[in-house]
C-alpha cells in the first residue's frame, strides 16, 4: 500500500500510543463479555467491540500472534508488525464512519490464525476486506439505531 491511501492529514497515517489498547481490563471484557463480534479473512481474525470514547481515539487496536504459530519471538514480531502497517494505511476506511459517531468508539483485536509467514501484500488486502466489513456493520447498525 502506499502512503496515498491514506488521509490527506499530516499525522494521519500514524498509529499513536492512544490508539493502542493497553487496559487490560478492556481486553478482558473484549474476550470474557458478550458484547463483542468477531469475524475472519484468513489469515486474519478480527474481534470487535464498540464503547465509549476514551483517551480521543475513535479505534484502538490490539494485534495478537500466538506462540502456538511462531516459536521464535523474530518471527512474531514480523507478523505484528505487517498487520500494524496494513492497519495503519487502512485505517481511513473505518474512521470515515466513525467520525460521525461523537462520543463512540470501537476496539479491534487482530489476531493471526495462520500458521505461516503471509507476504505484505496479502496482509494488506485482507486488513482492508475486514475493516470494510466492520465499517459497514457500523453503519448498517447506526442506521438501525436511528442515528444517519
Amino acid at each position: 500500500m502506499t502512503p496515498s491511501a491514506c488521509t490527506p492529514a499530516p499525522m494521519a497515517c500514524g498509529l499513536s500510543k492512544s490508539e493502542r489498547i493497553v487496559s487490560r481490563s478492556l481486553v478482558d471484557k473484549m474476550f470474557g463479555g458478550g458484547s463483542s463480534r468477531s469475524m475472519s479473512a484468513y489469515p486474519l481474525r478480527l474481534v470487535y467491540m464498540k464503547m465509549e470514547q476514551r483517551d480521543g481515539a475513535q479505534a484502538q487496536i490490539l494485534v495478537s500472534v500466538p506462540k502456538k504459530h511462531f516459536k521464535h519471538a523474530v518471527d512474531r514480531n514480523r507478523v505484528k508488525r505487517q498487520v500494524r502497517e496494513a492497519y495503519r494505511h487502512n485505517k481511513h476506511v473505518l474512521l470515515d464512519v466513525m467520525k460521525d459517531r461523537e462520543g463512540e468508539a470501537v476496539a479491534l483485536a487482530f489476531i493471526w490464525q495462520a500458521r505461516v509467514m503471509i507476504t505484505t501484500g496479502e496482509v494488506a488486502e485482507k486488513m482492508n476486506v475486514l475493516l470494510n466489513r466492520v465499517a459497514e456493520k457500523i453503519k448498517r447498525d447506526g442506521q438501525d439505531n436511528g442515528q444517519d
